[in-house]
């Protein structure tokens, strides 16, 4: 069975970035014990990612690439795979319903989703299995939104919530079919 993950962080009002897409903000929330905040288990019992242009080229900023696990990127203007993530990443174009078609005959089954476009897409398909943000106690009050317009709306049920720092708040919810 496929089942697709967002795993995400948002300010308090709901932006994962500012209007420019910066995420600096994330950063400055102090982590006195070094947590990664459940991170760590969470990609463990993924296969894959799936995330958009804008976080990839963001990402690529980082420096060292972070990711231990494939990293589909959709992007119908990026083409050639940069000589430091051959065999790490793969540019993929299409719909949504296809690209997770092409995904999973290649053996990926459970695939964290990333990227805010990337997300309201899935989400408006309704491609999305688990929802689990992490509100930081910050209000940006513009930005880029973590979601979007939807046809009709889409019902999850709260699997459980956690605290961190006194300050994280991180929700994941199972959507309700």
């Amino acid at each position: 069975m496929t089942m697709n993950y967002v795993y995400i962080a948002t300010s308090i009002d709901g932006y994962i970035a500012t209007n420019d897409g910066g995420i600096e903000w994330l950063h400055e929330q102090p982590n006195p014990t070094g947590s990664d905040y459940g991170y760590s288990e969470f990609t463990n019992n993924i296969d894959a990612l799936v995330m958009g242009k804008n976080i990839f080229e963001k990402v690529r900023t980082f420096g060292e690439w972070p990711y231990k696990k494939k990293v589909f990127v959709l992007s119908s203007k990026l083409t050639d795979v940069p000589s430091e993530l051959l065999g790490k990443i793969e540019f993929i174009s299409g719909e949504s319903n296809e690209v997770l078609e092409v995904i999973n005959s290649q053996g990926f089954d459970n695939l964290y989703i990333d990227g805010g476009k990337v997300v309201q897409e899935f989400l408006s398909n309704d491609l999305i299995d688990e929802l689990i943000v992490t509100r930081l106690p910050i209000l940006l009050g513009k930005g880029i939104p973590l979601f979007g317009e939807l046809a009709e709306p889409l019902r999850f049920t709260h699997k459980n919530t956690e605290i961190y720092d006194n300050a994280l708040v991180k929700s994941h919810y199972v959507r309700a079919k």
